[in-house]
Formats: structure tokens, sequence, C-alpha cells
């Protein structure tokens, strides 16, 4: 089984940055699609970004679009998520997950078809 260690997280203002880590235990993340994905407290599970096994092809969710990158280290073998100017609505915890290459679900943000999660890392922005 996959297994992903997610890092990263804390209390933060809003305005302010994080940069959040998906490291992989015993695989290549680089050959798998890996998306970010995120639960607010009493809200559903929401797609937040994604890439391909390509490293090139990336998704994002409107509400993040312009303020989050996503990208890799294939040296460290590690996804991270790159987060500007959080505001209070980011709050929640973060979840890394992957997918099989052309699996379908990456480009669209759809948490179903991925096959491996980690067990998240908190954020929390609040002045």
């Amino acid at each position: 089984q996959l297994q992903f260690v997610e890092s990263g997280g804390g209390l933060v203002e809003p305005g302010e940055s994080l940069k959040l880590s998906c490291t992989a235990s015993g695989f290549t993340l680089s050959h798998y699609n890996i998306g970010w994905f995120r639960q607010a407290p009493e809200k559903e599970r929401e797609g937040v970004a994604c890439l391909t096994t390509t490293g090139v092809n990336t998704y994002y969710a409107n509400a993040v679009k312009g303020r989050f990158t996503i990208f890799d280290d294939r040296d460290k073998n590690t996804v991270y998520l790159q987060m500007n100017n959080l505001q209070p609505e980011d709050t929640g915890t973060y979840y890394c997950a992957s997918e099989v290459p052309y699996g379908g679900s990456c480009e669209y943000l759809v948490g179903l078809g991925m096959d491996n999660w980690g067990k998240g890392t908190l954020i929390t922005v609040s002045s």
C-alpha cells in the first residue's frame, strides 16, 4: 500500500503563506497523479490541486487559482502545495492522495478516484 506523510500545516493569519509537503514512502510519487484535497469542519471534502505524472499538467480549484501552486521535487520524492494569501475559508485538514496515470480524477479534482490517502495536516487561518 502506498503511504504518504503530509506536513507543513499550522496556524497563520490571513494573507500569510504556507508550504505543504507530501512525501512518499516505499514508492515513486512521480509514477502517479498526486492531488491535494481539503476538508473544513462540517463541510464536504473538496479538491484543491492536482499534478499529473508528467509533472507538467496541473489543475486547480477556482477558489485557489492564482494563490496556490502544486509542484514536485523528484529528488526528494515529494509533492508540495505552496499556498499564498491564505484566507479563513482555506481553513481545514489538507490531504494528499494518489491516482494511477490517466485515471480521470486528477483533472476534475475528484476524490473518489484517488486510491491512497495520507492522514492529513491541519491548517487554520485566523486573525
